[in-house]
């Protein structure tokens, strides 16, 4: 393989599951793999895209902070989701748990209060690279009322 054709993000996102994520134990493989596929630095402001793989939160706008890896594999552990459920997510920010939830649950309905996150948020997971369009987009001050079968706040939501 030649170096153009090498995908380095592919490779922190493989080092990042390995290092942070596997070796505290997070054992879901379902969980595991949505961490491979989904491209963090896309969910992180350009200023950190060199950073995006690391073991740390990062800001992103708003005074908010897209949460370190770790910390989404594990929220998204605790949920033990199977693949058919309706999923409510409150705290959209990047979109980045929004994605990876995606690839783990049959829907995603996402709530972000702050409406530049939303946008921002909505632009992300549109963006073919994000991966597959599964999770909808978030909605505003949360117009959307559809409950769902498992629930998740962010800590930094009010």
């Amino acid at each position: 393989m030649t170096e153009f054709n090498r995908d380095v993000h592919r490779e922190l996102r493989e080092a990042m599951v390995a290092e942070q994520i596997e070796a505290r134990g997070i054992e879901d493989e379902r969980v595991l793999q949505a961490m491979r596929e989904v491209p963090r630095h896309l969910f992180v402001l350009p200023a950190y895209s060199d950073r995006a793989y690391d073991d740390t939160p990062l800001a992103i706008k708003e005074g908010q902070t897209i949460s370190q890896p770790y910390i989404v594999a594990w929220m998204s552990e605790l949920l033990r989701l199977e693949g058919d459920e309706t999923v409510l997510e409150i705290g959209t920010g990047s979109g980045y748990q929004t994605a990876v939830l995606a690839r783990l649950a049959g829907f995603v309905y996402s709530i972000e209060r702050i409406p530049e996150l939303a946008r921002t948020a909505v632009e992300r997971l549109a963006d073919p690279r994000a991966g597959e369009d599964r999770g909808g987009a978030p909605r505003e001050g949360g117009r959307d009322q559809r409950g769902g079968d498992r629930r998740r706040r962010h800590a930094g939501s009010t």
